[in-house]
């Protein structure tokens, strides 16, 4: 294979995962998905209920919008633990290397909120899942069905492309 075929074949494959991409936002967007998602109602309800939040892929970065949503949420007054095995704390709360050290250390969570490229929440779902967690919650951003039908099928609640933050704001004086 010379670089050029080696080049058109990275093409196709980039143009191939974009369209499978923007089929699971119109579907998420179109409500056509394979399985349920949370609607506005459901989203406030949960974040009513809510008292603790993992938040996977939480940055100490300043800049990166996890810390932003992290620093939002415990302002808000919700229990939110870090899980990031890069970062030893985030906005002075201890991090943990993984979902399962934080479930063993200080407890279960309501939400699983992951901060993660969509391609990578597959695992994250199998994590929310085994520790007991309530709602997956995939960031602005990220949609992923596989991710979302591993938690649905195994009871979770689902939201995918929207931000807790965003939404804590919209929902908070219904």
């Amino acid at each position: 294979m010379t670089d050029d075929d080696e080049a058109a074949a990275r093409d196709r494959a980039t143009r191939a995962d974009d369209r499978a991409r923007t089929i699971a936002y119109l579907d998420l967007d179109e409500g056509r998905g394979p399985v349920p998602v949370l609607d506005d109602e459901g989203i406030a309800e949960l974040l009513r209920a809510t008292r603790r939040i993992a938040v996977i892929g939480a940055s100490s970065n300043a800049g990166r919008p996890s810390f932003g949503v992290f620093r939002y949420l415990v302002h808000q007054g919700y229990e939110c633990v870090p899980i990031n095995p890069n970062e030893r704390e985030v906005f002075g709360i201890p991090a943990f290397r993984s979902l399962r050290e934080a479930v063993d250390a200080t407890g279960s969570f309501d939400i699983v909120d992951v901060f993660r490229r969509s391609e990578l929440c597959e695992p994250h779902a199998r994590e929310a899942v085994d520790a007991g967690a309530r709602c997956l919650w995939l960031q602005l951003g990220v949609v992923n069905w596989e991710a979302a039908r591993i938690a649905h099928d195994a009871g979770l609640a689902v939201v995918m492309d929207r931000c807790t933050a965003i939404e804590h704001r919209r929902t908070r004086d219904r």
